[in-house]
């Protein structure tokens, strides 16, 4: 379909022979499942849905434009470099869906790994990631300990001269990397549609049709749509959304800003974090750099940056690579995070029946999209956690039951 010599008849044609990716149906009043939110995650558990479980009468209710939401404002970074029990199993999972993601769907996601590499300055934290790639090792991904000669030899660049932040090494995971955001949601749709999936796009749900505490649909701004099973995820609407079946979430909802500099030529070999500070930094394939940093400290739900982010986020960029100081930040953005409690998600049962929710990804949304999707389809399907998510439950705090990777949770004063 997308061959070369097809794209250079097309271009020779005026583009005029392109088809559609995903059909446009109008929503029906009856659905065996309706899924709440077509970003990355709805998408891809309406996928796993039919293709794992033979599941095809679904729809996916998307109240603006596929890719408008949190999966078309990230930063593209997948990494499985988790330290908890409750985490690194899924997270590595989700790494190895990505590695057959483009042939499974039959779309080019742009996956890249090109490795990720988490930088430590002090003895204290060496010591921690240390322990950290040993938990990597244990559920089978990749980790490696590296020397400040190691780093050198891979990023000549850096600053290793600064005597508040000195580059005393790292841990890499090589098959981390970075993907093209948008292009998971469109090879999910295409592959989902393709498989009897409705998509519906600018269609916003404005309440749930609840009786005798069963959820049996929602009502929308196109009508009333009924299903036996509604999945919410909506990332950083989730409170909202939620609200309006009666629910009440361990979720604030912050911005999370991302940059992206003019081109330049190559020079940033993967994805590069600074440990004495909160800054992330890739080279996308158009010669930007892509970076960002911490979320805002206040609750919003814009979708938009602001400077002293960028100033705080520029100031972690400069202080291990001052070679970027003359780089001109073309754009930003903000993406809207559901923040929980103890900075793992939810992807669990709510205590209506029928309904069912999936939120609460803080900064590891994008990296989770597969594993997400595979994980809340069988959810949705068997009535049953899958084994790797069986942690990620609503009401683990009241059991003490935190997963707290890295204490990253909606309270600003914990990153």
């Amino acid at each position: 379909m997308h061959s070369a010599l097809r794209i250079i008849k097309e271009g020779l044609t005026g583009n005029k022979g392109w088809k559609p990716a995903w059909r446009k149906p109008d929503p029906r009043t009856q659905y065996d499942v309706i899924i709440i939110g077509g970003g990355g995650h709805g998408l891809a558990t309406a996928y796993y849905l039919a293709k794992e479980h033979g599941i095809t009468n679904i729809a996916v209710l998307e109240k603006g434009w596929l890719g408008g939401g949190n999966i078309g404002r990230n930063t593209t970074i997948i990494r499985s470099n988790y330290l908890l029990p409750g985490n690194q199993p899924f997270y590595e999972l989700s790494m190895k869906l990505w590695e057959g993601l483009e042939q499974d769907f039959n779309y080019n996601a742009m996956i890249s790994q090109r490795g990720v590499l988490n930088l430590f300055h002090s003895d204290g934290q060496r010591d921690a990631f240390v322990r950290r790639g040993n938990a990597m090792r244990l559920s089978g991904a990749d980790a490696q300990i590296l020397d400040a000669a190691a780093i050198r030899d891979i990023c000549p660049y850096l600053d290793y001269d600064n005597a508040r932040f000195p580059i005393k090494g790292g841990i890499r995971q090589p098959r981390g990397g970075t993907v093209r955001h948008d292009a998971v949601a469109w090879g999910y749709a295409r592959a989902a549609d393709r498989r009897g999936v409705d998509i519906i796009e600018n269609c916003e749900v404005t309440g749930f049709i609840m009786e005798n505490g069963h959820c049996l649909g929602v009502e929308t701004t196109r009508g009333t749509i009924r299903a036996a099973k509604t999945a919410a995820c909506v990332a950083g609407s989730s409170s909202k959304v939620m609200a309006m079946a009666g629910q009440r979430l361990p979720i604030e909802s912050h911005v999370l800003q991302a940059f992206v500099s003019e081109g330049l030529k190559p020079i940033i070999p993967g994805v590069i974090t600074f440990g004495a500070g909160h800054f992330y930094v890739s080279q996308s394939d158009k010669g930007g750099l892509v970076f960002g940093g911490d979320i805002d400290g206040y609750n919003s739900y814009a979708q938009r940056g602001n400077l002293p982010v960028l100033h705080d986020v520029c100031e972690g960029g400069m202080a291990i690579m001052p070679m970027i100081g003359r780089a001109r930040v073309l754009r930003m953005w903000g993406g809207i995070m559901d923040m929980s409690m103890d900075g793992s998600p939810f992807i669990d049962k709510t205590q209506t029946d029928g309904l069912f929710f999936n939120g609460g990804w803080c900064y590891g949304g994008f990296k989770a999209t597969p594993a997400s999707g595979f994980c809340y389809a069988h959810l949705i399907a068997t009535g049953r956690p899958h084994e790797v998510a069986q942690n990620y439950r609503l009401d683990r705090f009241l059991g003490g039951a935190a997963i707290d990777e890295k204490g990253q949770g909606a309270q600003p004063n914990l990153h």
